[in-house]
């Protein structure tokens, strides 16, 4: 099958690759689907760098284990192991892959819901990632309640985009942050307010949040507890990169000061659950939540993508479209 190969960290110019690779296997709890489209997501430019440097550990130290990049996937069902139970053949379905950059990748049922009636694959392949960080830094962390107002820093970004609109859904008033030239896709997002963080400090605004969803900002704490409420929360997604070995500082700090202090300061790491996947397709069949794809690239051009997302370029989420194999479906 095609697929693009990673070879050391670094520039995604420099180490992502096109290769024919052979078709992963699959185990008992884990279904191949043939890849219609994946998505790009920042924790696949970040392990493609092999930033944070403690990531290195887990991939690999010189470079990645696994050979294919790539996580949110949509594409169809062509085999399924003997353990599951959840789809079968020819099922059309969206979630988190293993490898989701080549013509086909494993994915365990418990990572994977059907895709929303009337969506195309290069949306579907966007949802999963993102939008189960989004769900859970609002709803499972955050603990949101209709009527509050949410800050989102980063609301033009993948999980930004997500989290927009989720808080609206939910009921809650939405102040969205992000550079002069994105202020117009945040407010079509559906975001209340927009603060251009290029012209305004949102700690000047006026504004006092109850929840403040944090994703990939460089704020420091006591900035970003100015602009809480008394009893406000603080929500960090997503951790430094730039020359850090870990960067979690601001998490280990804001754990560290929470129980000190009336404000809840606190950060999480998203878990792939597919009953969250089944809540936003229930969410985007309704018409509450758009997947916003900015652009869409062939397979062969995934390392233009991923240099796209690494410079800072991309409002929304970006899709990779998958061709038709050139060999038949069918194992």
């Amino acid at each position: 099958m095609r697929a693009i190969v990673q070879n050391g960290y670094g520039s995604a110019l420099d180490v992502l690759r096109p290769a024919e690779i052979d078709r992963p296997p699959i185990k008992p709890d884990e279904v191949l689907i043939r890849v219609r489209a994946a998505g790009l997501d920042r924790g696949t430019w970040l392990f493609t760098a092999g930033q944070p440097y403690a990531v290195r550990l887990g991939l690999g130290l010189r470079g990645p284990r696994g050979r294919v990049a790539g996580m949110d996937v949509a594409g169809t069902v062509v085999a399924v192991g003997a353990a599951v139970t959840r789809f079968a053949v020819d099922d059309e379905v969206f979630g988190v892959g293993r490898g989701s950059f080549a013509e086909y990748t494993a994915a365990k049922q418990t990572r994977l819901a059907h895709k929303p009636a009337g969506l195309g694959f290069e949306q579907a392949a966007v949802i999963a990632v993102s939008g189960v960080t989004a769900l859970q830094s609002l709803r499972d962390v955050g603990r949101l309640r209709a009527g509050q107002h949410v800050l989102v820093i980063g609301a033009s970004g993948g999980v930004g985009s997500y989290a927009v609109q989720l808080a609206r859904a939910f009921g809650a008033e939405v102040t969205g942050v992000c550079s002069t030239e994105k202020t117009d896709f945040v407010r079509s997002l559906g975001a209340d307010h927009v603060i251009d963080y290029q012209r305004t400090d949102f700690v000047d605004s006026g504004r006092r949040y109850d929840l403040i969803v944090d994703i990939g900002g460089d704020s420091s704490l006591s900035r970003l507890r100015r602009a809480l409420t008394p009893r406000g929360t603080l929500v960090i997604v997503g951790g430094a990169v730039a020359g850090k070995w870990l960067g979690l500082g601001r998490q280990t700090r804001a754990l560290t000061l929470s129980p000190f202090v009336r404000q809840r300061l606190t950060t999480f790491i998203a878990k792939q659950r597919h009953s969250d996947m089944e809540t936003l397709a229930e969410l985007i069949e309704a018409g509450r939540v758009t997947p916003a794809v900015e652009a869409t690239y062939a397979l062969a051009d995934t390392p233009k993508a991923v240099a796209r997302l690494a410079a800072g370029e991309v409002r929304g989420k970006i899709a990779i479209s998958v061709g038709p194999s050139q060999t038949d479906d069918r194992e």
